[in-house]
């Protein structure tokens, strides 16, 4: 059994992009996040945040993540969050999505990861 907690288009912004002058500022970006535990079971019958993902932590792990330097590819933030979320919450599957708004002629750029706890040691 799986269940999951959605975060979806959270806004943030982030110093990312290929040139410096694209970096020089920072871009709005969204993020979506699907992260797939065990089960909502024991949480429902305690009521009891501990028994599942804190989700108020898990933006907070993001947004430190996005603002810790800033980075050329959205392939690098987004195999950087997944990395510490699977690292430091009890995820059995996360899928993460990050969109930019960059070309002038499209609604956005996204980039897509899914990862599980195996990840983490290759």
């Amino acid at each position: 059994m799986s269940d999951l907690i959605r975060v979806v288009d959270l806004e943030i912004a982030a110093h990312i992009g290929v040139s410096d002058a694209e970096r020089r500022d920072p871009q709005r970006l969204l993020i979506s996040l699907e992260m797939g535990v065990d089960s909502f079971s024991h949480a429902a019958g305690t009521d009891h945040l501990a028994w599942t993902i804190d989700y108020d932590e898990v933006i907070l792990h993001v947004k430190n993540s996005a603002a810790k330097r800033a980075r050329k590819l959205l392939e690098t933030l987004a195999e950087e969050m997944a990395f510490d979320l699977l690292k430091t919450f009890p995820i059995k599957k996360i899928t993460l999505e990050i969109k930019k708004f960059i070309l002038p002629d499209a609604r956005y750029v996204s980039v897509k990861v899914e990862r599980t706890p195996g990840h983490l040691s290759s």
